[in-house]
């Protein structure tokens, strides 16, 4: 999991799973393999889909429509490293039983049932 950074509030040190926007032409899976390097030194492969999750924020301060595509991934390589002035500061494994004390964002959340059954 990755800590969310200072340079991002609301959510400054909540964790999450790492990820990111697509650039223009990009394959959605290609993206996920990229931000997590780029996020946590670990080379991955997609396992294939395990669901995606749409939402809304409609706050006075944005009007935002997202969508998340969450993957199944193993690892084949890398070491764990924290990101360098990035969306986040701080990489580490947690395990999924203490992730209720961890205080993470709502990605979280939808993705971590999603992982666990492999729906």
């Amino acid at each position: 999991m990755c800590r969310i950074s200072k340079e991002y509030p609301p959510a400054v040190g909540m964790w999450t799973l790492p990820g990111g926007g697509l650039e223009f032409g990009e394959d959605p899976q290609a993206a996920m393999i990229r931000e997590v390097e780029e996020e946590t030194g670990l080379i991955v492969t997609s396992r294939g889909l395990a669901g995606i999750d749409s939402f809304n924020d409609d706050s006075p301060e944005r009007s935002f429509h997202g969508v998340r595509i969450i993957y199944h991934a193993e690892r084949v390589g890398g070491e764990l490293r924290n990101e360098v002035a990035g969306s986040t500061d701080m990489c580490q494994w947690h395990r999924l039983k203490d992730l209720a004390n961890l205080g993470v964002v709502d990605l979280v959340t939808v993705a971590m049932p999603l992982i666990e059954t492999g729906t």
